[in-house]
């Protein structure tokens, strides 16, 4: 699906056919990445779930970071269809891996089924998880990360640093791409400390330092500051989407990961698509400084929420 929708991008004719495209495209990798996590939820255990997580996050997190550098790069040597080219085939080249080298979990999630074997509907394991307050705080987290991500960061951000400070666009890519290297080489250890101190020991800290990251990149008056901003960025970013969804993997009841994992993804899927509509009215109406600072305020509170009510789930020490 993803793969089609990135060739149908290509040549779509008409502006209404080209966002058609890029939904099948959209959705097509909002499964995978989907699938990916309930799959990993099915052969992790609570003792090594937040570093295998890590590994799978952070690089999902760098590519997301990375990938306007290659794309920018393709664009310019080739033509705009060479990104839309390069991602179909990439796409499909991901689909022969995962049908010969990924194994079917399916049966793992069964065997931790309750004893009696009665799975409950869909619809009664939604409701199970919205009861959840751990699990409803942490995809609260997902989701304000999402927007803020999206909205703040791939919207709001590129603006200052070109009209506010006068960068270049390859001197905002570099400050991108420099907190994505560094944000990558941080998830492992940070899945290691989920793992052995817990994973809200790494929440709540990274989760502030995601809002701190905004406010540097208000204040910010140079390509050192501004690169910094994007440092901290991305370190917080790709250490704060591992944890959380090691700890949305440990609050799914027996036989539950499908439900629980898909749930947590699409609440942080709905910060990408309100993000940049939501911050852009306030950008037009209040200036990107405010919606900046509305960035951190959400950060600060989601946390802060989150330290007071919602349960460690693990802990080895």
């Amino acid at each position: 699906m993803s793969a089609s929708g990135n060739f149908w991008s290509v040549f779509a004719d008409a502006y209404p056919e080209f966002m058609l495209a890029r939904f099948v495209a959209g959705a097509g990798a909002g499964m995978v990445v989907t699938t990916g996590a309930v799959v990993l939820a099915d052969i992790t255990t609570p003792e090594r779930r937040g570093r295998i997580i890590s590994i799978y996050q952070g690089s999902f997190i760098f590519a997301v970071g990375i990938g306007p550098l290659p794309g920018g790069l393709l664009a310019e040597l080739y033509g705009l269809s060479a990104p839309f080219w390069f991602c179909g085939g990439a796409s499909i080249i991901a689909s022969i891996v995962a049908l010969f080298a990924v194994k079917e979990t399916r049966h793992l999630a069964r065997a931790k089924e309750s004893k009696d074997g009665v799975r409950p509907s869909f619809a009664a394991q939604i409701r199970l998880l919205s009861q959840n307050t751990g699990f409803v705080l942490v995809s609260g987290i997902a989701l304000i990360n999402a927007l803020t991500r999206t909205g703040g960061l791939f919207n709001i951000i590129p603006i200052i640093g070109s009209f506010k400070l006068g960068l270049s666009v390859a001197e905002i890519g570099f400050g991108m791409a420099l907190g994505s290297i560094l944000g990558l080489a941080a998830t492992y250890p940070s899945g290691m400390i989920a793992d052995r101190w817990g994973r809200k020991t790494v929440i709540v800290p990274v989760t502030l330092m995601t809002g701190a990251s905004f406010l540097l990149f208000l204040v910010a008056d140079d390509l050192t500051t501004f690169a910094g901003a994007y440092v901290l960025w991305g370190v917080a970013s790709s250490i704060g989407g591992s944890a959380p969804a090691a700890y949305a993997a440990d609050s799914a009841p027996p036989g539950m990961n499908a439900s629980a994992m898909s749930m947590f993804r699409m609440l942080g899927d709905i910060g990408y698509v309100i993000g940049p509509i939501a911050l852009g009215f306030i950008v037009d109406v209040q200036g990107p400084d405010t919606a900046l600072i509305l960035c951190t305020v959400l950060l600060v509170l989601i946390a802060a929420a989150f330290a007071k009510f919602a349960p460690e789930t693990y802990r080895a020490v």
